[in-house]
């Protein structure tokens, strides 16, 4: 029979395995203040509770603990691209971005991904697994002790799908933002989706405060289906209106994520749609020059190209910003370190 993984559990969860451990209520804060303030990695670390009771607990509990395998830092921004191993010998990515505004990290929700997307290094190989929550909240605690810096926003924009690990998903967000944990607040929380319509409008009922961001990169569902086989299922159409939904519900402005690829989506007609889409929601656009990665033949498009079409959102008075490329020289798109070390 496996064991219960204890990073996961909240603290009402944790009070009660306490007690049908024949413990104190209180024993389960002093375990979670190790677990999700001091970042212990092991049992052994929580010094001030008894051997006997340690021992209890590496009996009764998985303990989860990343191990980084891998760091590269650029020398062109001081982003720092992790690889950590988890316990089934699987690695994940996270990216741990400096800016004026604070420290801000980029995880995974997933061992791979099975959705697709002809631009992406994290999809080639499919999806091996969902993460838990605390492989998901572990990302972001090792880097924390590795850095030796507060992290004050976290994307869930790495490699895997967040929708496509729902569940988990939400209860990553609520152990991330507790106030006996981290206490990251929601608002500083974005979790990005390919667009699975049935669980943004499950999130949006859910009521929380943190961004969605809709990896749109099409403007027609002809030209989404080509490079997004999620369009497949869902229609921009329905987009829109979930969209819209998760505004109604939230309050909180959607972003658009577009991957400008070279020839594709970049015309001044795909910006004009862009305006079209994005205007009735008030939402903000973010241009990502796509990645190359070499097994695709997709390239990025050019300097001129892409300021010209961040021209016409903004005349269109669009909220528009090209995301800063961080990290470009150390394999900072999604996938690509996971793919190098899978290959030796």
């Amino acid at each position: 029979m496996s064991k219960t993984d204890i990073k996961s559990l909240n603290m009402q969860e944790l009070e009660q395995r306490m007690l049908e451990l024949g413990e104190k209520k209180f024993r389960a804060k002093q375990l979670y203040e190790w677990m999700h303030v001091r970042l212990a990695r092991s049992f052994d670390e929580m010094t001030n509770l008894s051997k006997e009771f340690r021992e209890k607990c590496r009996e009764t509990y998985d303990y989860t603990a990343l191990n980084a395998v891998q760091v590269q830092e650029s020398a062109l921004d001081g982003t720092k691209k992790f690889l950590f191993e988890l316990a089934d010998g699987n690695v994940v990515e996270s990216v741990w971005m400096k800016y004026k505004f604070g420290n801000s990290v980029c995880i995974s929700s997933q061992v791979g991904c099975r959705m697709g997307c002809r631009f992406c290094a994290s999809t080639l190989d499919g999806l091996e697994r969902c993460l838990l929550p605390s492989e998901m909240l572990d990302q972001i605690y090792e880097i924390t002790r590795l850095t030796g810096e507060r992290v004050s926003n976290v994307v869930v924009m790495g490699t895997g799908e967040p929708m496509d690990n729902y569940d988990n998903l939400l209860k990553f967000i609520e152990l991330l933002t507790d106030k006996n944990g981290l206490n990251i607040s929601q608002r500083s929380l974005t979790v990005s989706t390919c667009g699975i319509v049935p669980r943004m409008q499950q999130l949006a009922d859910e009521k929380l405060q943190i961004t969605l961001a809709l990896s749109l990169h099409a403007t027609t569902d002809e030209k989404r289906r080509k490079l997004m086989p999620i369009a497949n299922q869902y229609s921009i159409r329905e987009l829109m209106e979930t969209c819209q939904y998760y505004f109604d519900k939230t309050g909180r402005r959607i972003t658009f994520e577009y991957s400008l690829v070279g020839g594709v989506n970049d015309t001044g007609e795909d910006a004009q749609q862009l305006v079209a889409l994005a205007k009735p929601l008030n939402c903000h656009v973010n241009l990502i020059p796509v990645n190359p990665i070499e097994e695709r033949d997709y390239v990025e498009s050019g300097k001129k190209e892409v300021q010209e079409f961040k021209n016409k959102l903004e005349k269109n008075k669009i909220h528009v910003t090209i995301r800063r490329e961080m990290g470009r020289d150390i394999d900072g798109a999604c996938g690509q370190l996971r793919r190098r070390h899978k290959k030796g």
